[in-house]
């Protein structure tokens, strides 16, 4: 399979980083809420394809702020 070439890491990796949280935050949100329901799974899909559409493109908004922010409490490799 051919990748992407490394320009693409800026999409690609809050691609991955909203599916795989978005994922588990809204397994843990839709179990608290219904239980061990026999419709969990089902219910859980939905509002994972839901908290999808709004969590990746927030991450392409926000990581350059939270990269920011976080530049200003760690100390940069070389600099003392």
């Amino acid at each position: 399979m051919k990748k992407l070439p490394p320009a693409a890491m800026h999409v690609v990796m809050p691609f991955f980083l909203s599916l795989l949280m978005s994922c588990i935050v809204s397994f843990v949100a839709t179990a608290k809420a219904l239980g061990l329901a026999p419709d969990l799974v089902t219910s859980w899909l939905k509002a994972w394809g839901i908290s999808w559409v709004v969590a990746f493109p927030t991450v392409l908004v926000v990581l350059p702020i939270v990269r920011r922010l976080a530049a200003l409490v760690v100390e940069t490799p070389g600099r003392s």
